[in-house]
């Protein structure tokens, strides 16, 4: 069996990957989502995604910026359960349909809570942050990233 590309050998030897996936997010002085915010969107797309490599960084990145671990654990079931707030419910449900775009309907009602929840702004970053982490998730899935555990 030919041994895969690891993650070292990814970002030493295609560069322009890295370059181009992390180019697609600006940091933004007027950014309009919290960490914790993105950081909940970056893990939903992960477990969508099954992807066990960014599901631990981005759980361990959540819980680095003071996310509470009882949210992570119900984090898949976020629309049975109150402890999410509007803001956090507005992005995961267009993480959830962006991630999902094969079986999902991007409706009128849906882009406009998003923009009206986060601006036009907010929306092209968060849609940017959920084109990303979709991305990476392909790459490590594919290529059978393994965590550190």
């Amino acid at each position: 069996m030919k041994k895969r590309i690891t993650q070292s050998e990814l970002y030493s030897e295609y560069p322009h990957i890295l370059e181009h996936l992390s180019g697609l997010v600006k940091p933004s002085v007027k950014s309009t989502l919290s960490h914790k915010l993105i950081h909940l969107v970056k893990l939903r797309a992960s477990q969508i995604n099954q992807c066990g490599f960014c599901q631990h960084m981005h759980a361990e990145e959540a819980r680095e910026s003071d996310e509470n671990q009882s949210r992570l654990d119900v984090l898949s079931a976020w629309r049975e359960l109150n402890c999410f707030s509007f803001e956090e419910r507005t992005a995961l449900a267009w993480t959830e349909a962006l991630t999902l775009i094969h079986s999902s309907t991007i409706t009128e009602e849906m882009y406009n809570s998003v923009e009206s929840t986060f601006g036009k702004e907010g929306l092209i970053e968060l849609t940017s942050i959920i084109l990303q982490i979709n991305s990476w998730n392909r790459i490590s899935v594919s290529l059978q990233f393994q965590p550190s555990i």
